[in-house]
């Protein structure tokens, strides 16, 4: 394996002064890759495609006329699209699908000669908090290949984690980029809803899905922010507000006001690494100046089941359009137009996305429209006056990112409600449209890495990020 760069600023300095080239670079990787294959990690390796990418890269490294990311090398999540290449969102009913366009995010990074390396496994339709919802099987997670990765990026987290690429792009719904960081000890950021296009990710909730990062460092993460946000005529719902520069983002240290969830230290639900984790930061923050005091957030306990009534709901209308006629799988087995969206759709999705599909049916279907979804909705506006309302006080809202570290693979599968219990630190953002990021804090007696959440201003990632870049060390 090549050396391990922490970020890409080393990689470029690498690359100026020649001790690496691009070629050697994907070549490392792809040892890691077929090295850890066992960790199943990606769907598909573009290695000859690759190769050739980084030879043009250094061509143009040579000639002076290369990107901002000549030479970094990527992976993205399978249901980002990428021309001419297969997109499958780890599901079956997508199994041979090849997308006929790039996505916004994509073609923003080829054209700063990005190198995209493969498409990351993640959860089907990126529902899950495990990675153990793919029709390819569940992701390991490198640091305990019996744990799970998280979810649903988890693919994209271990590709980082394991040295597979330097940096994966993934989606992030109600914190799929951010947990998964969290259970693989490295930094996951999810900027601002409508900060990056959606424009060629395939949907599950079109009101929370996010493109986000998984990186090494926060400067990559700003760095990449940067190229992908920004105005889109294929995306309406994106801000035309003007994206921070990567060349401002700096370790901020002045002296701020900090918020944290007292139910994180008081919830027996709270893994006892993960709260000594989070009293460690807190006196370290106190030591250096900063103001942090306890909340208590009155919404907590709806958080859940609001982003799930909400996010199944869009999942439904979303997913409607597998149906076994337009495109991906059909059922041999359908004789006619019923059976074959009947067939298609039962064969096609796995067991956690029908659940998705028929509970969001269930909450939009006449009668119950008011009782959950018309509701679920009235209680996102408050959460997100009341986190609004914390953050005029505070500069940051500062959590867990996930109540524990990654779990045994197989344990939390029997009981969904379980699983979907590991969002109550991630759903906020969320359900808030709020750039929030997780950053490793090392790891517990077992070697499991353990995360703390930021959680910033709406359009404020800038301050979000030199103020992370800040907290890495304290």
């Amino acid at each position: 394996m090549s050396k391990d760069f922490s970020s890409y600023k080393e990689i470029k300095r690498g690359l100026q002064n020649g001790a690496v080239t691009g070629e050697s670079l994907v070549k490392g990787y792809l040892q890691q890759i077929k090295a850890n294959a066992r960790l199943n990690v990606f769907n598909e390796v573009f290695e000859q495609e690759a190769l050739v990418s980084a030879k043009a890269v250094d061509a143009r490294i040579k000639s002076g006329t290369a990107g901002r990311l000549a030479g970094m090398v990527i992976a993205i999540k399978d249901n980002i699209c990428y021309k001419d290449h297969k997109v499958t969102a780890s599901s079956r009913i997508l199994e041979d699908f090849t997308s006929i366009y790039s996505s916004t995010i994509v073609e923003r990074l080829l054209a700063e000669d990005a190198i995209i390396i493969g498409r990351c496994n993640c959860d089907e339709f990126a529902m899950g908090a495990a990675n153990e919802n793919s029709f390819f099987g569940a992701v390991k997670n490198f640091a305990d290949e019996t744990r799970v990765s998280g979810g649903s990026s988890g693919g994209s987290a271990v590709a980082v984690q394991a040295g597979m690429c330097h940096a994966a792009i993934g989606t992030d719904t109600g914190g799929s980029v951010r947990q998964p960081a969290s259970f693989c000890g490295v930094v996951g950021f999810k900027p601002t809803y409508g900060r990056i296009s959606r424009h060629g990710i395939i949907s599950y909730a079109s009101s929370f899905d996010q493109v986000g990062t998984l990186t090494k460092s926060v400067d990559d993460a700003a760095l990449l922010f940067e190229i992908m946000a920004g105005a889109d005529e294929f995306d309406g719902t994106l801000s035309q507000r003007p994206v921070p520069k990567a060349d401002a983002h700096t370790k901020d240290s002045g002296k701020k006001k900090i918020a944290y969830l007292q139910e994180a230290l008081s919830s027996p639900g709270v893994d006892a690494d993960v709260k000594n984790t989070l009293i460690n930061s807190i006196e370290k923050l106190r030591a250096e100046g900063h103001a942090v005091k306890a909340i208590s957030f009155e919404y907590l306990e709806y958080l859940v089941p609001a982003y799930y009534i909400l996010a199944m709901a869009e999942a439904s209308s979303n997913l409607a359009r597998y149906d076994g006629v337009h495109y991906g799988y059909r059922s041999p087995n359908a004789t006619d137009l019923t059976s074959t969206y009947k067939l298609s759709r039962s064969e096609g999705f796995g067991k956690e996305v029908k659940r998705r599909i028929m509970l969001g049916t269930f909450v939009l279907s006449a009668g119950y429209y008011d009782a959950y979804y018309a509701k679920a909705q009235k209680v996102r506006r408050l959460i997100k006056e009341q986190t609004n309302k914390i953050l005029q006080e505070y500069d940051f809202l500062l959590t867990p990112t996930a109540p524990e570290p990654a779990f045994p693979i197989g344990k939390k599968e029997k009981d969904p409600v379980v699983t979907y219990l590991y969002d109550i630190f991630t759903v906020q953002a969320s359900l808030a449209g709020l750039p929030a990021i997780s950053l490793p804090t090392g790891n517990n007696s077992k070697g499991l890495p353990l995360g703390l959440q930021l959680l910033g201003k709406g359009f404020a990632e800038e301050e979000l990020l030199n103020f992370s870049e800040y907290f890495l060390q304290l």
